[in-house]
């Protein structure tokens, strides 16, 4: 496996991220296209469409809300991961200013440029982005998605 970095640390899935949404578009502008000519033209036939609309867009709030609420999940892993490797270098816990974001972030770093690293972030008020690529010793995470 290709070791991880910064320039590479973020992870698509093509058939989640590619192929579900394109055809999730296609199926909400060809329904939208129908209920539209079906009604300029004045032919009825617009229940069947509309459903069709209804359908794709309820499919894509389940898999957005999907996503998200794993994502929750896994920041909530991650809060707590970092917070006791914190805890097991210093002795106390991460400092209540780090945003969530910051301490995702922090999780990429070696555990020597780890304490400094999070210090300096929330001094700084440092950007994930920013945390990320002050980063000199990269920690892979191969589990978030």
């Amino acid at each position: 496996m290709q070791e991880q970095n910064f320039k590479n640390h973020a992870r698509l899935v093509p058939m989640y991220h590619y192929v579900i949404f394109t055809g999730l578009l296609i199926l909400i502008a060809g329904a939208v296209y129908k209920l539209y000519r079906n009604y300029q033209m004045n032919i009825g036939g617009l229940m069947t469409p509309a459903l069709i609309l209804l359908a794709a867009l309820l499919i894509g709030l389940v898999g957005f809300y999907a996503r998200v609420f794993a994502l929750k999940a896994q920041d909530r892993a991650i809060r707590a991961e970092e917070n006791l490797r914190y805890f097991a270098i210093t002795g106390k816990l991460l400092d209540s200013k780090l945003k969530m974001g910051q301490i995702i972030a922090l999780r990429f770093a070696s555990n020597n440029e780890f304490v400094d690293l999070a210090h300096r972030a929330v001094a700084e008020n440092m950007k994930p982005v920013e945390i990320k690529k002050a980063i000199q010793h990269w920690k892979a995470d191969h589990y978030r998605v």
